[in-house]
């Protein structure tokens, strides 16, 4: 099966209220829960604010340390699924139920040239 990434993007100031985050927070585990039975968890994570992003980037054969994210933006990933799946439509449909539980715009995306297991 094929291994995809999806994404949980938010702005920098996402906020919620206690009891809706309480809410989220549950509907997320869910469909954690629902990923493993069927079998499709690879892993998944939560990134902490961009604030607490470094940089490395390469120049003049140097390698440079910034603070901050790599990508100036009001959005960033907040966090992420790699699952495994038949094909782009059951991906596709894990990512509908991560919009859901999320509240927020979710991008799948294939990893380059898996092989199947």
């Amino acid at each position: 099966m094929k291994q995809y990434l999806v994404t949980v993007n938010h702005a920098d100031d996402y906020h919620l209220e206690p009891a809706e985050m309480d809410q989220m927070g549950a509907d997320v585990n869910a469909l954690n829960d629902e990923i493993r039975a069927a079998g499709r968890w690879v892993f998944a994570g939560g990134l902490r604010p961009t604030s607490t992003a470094t940089t490395l980037r390469l120049e003049d054969g140097e390698v440079l340390t910034t603070d901050g994210p790599f990508a100036e933006g009001k959005e960033h990933i907040g966090g992420f699924w790699v699952i495994k799946a038949p094909d782009l439509d059951e991906a596709l449909e894990w990512g509908r139920k991560a919009a859901k539980a999320c509240r927020v715009p979710i991008e799948v995306r294939p990893f380059d040239d898996e092989s199947e297991d």
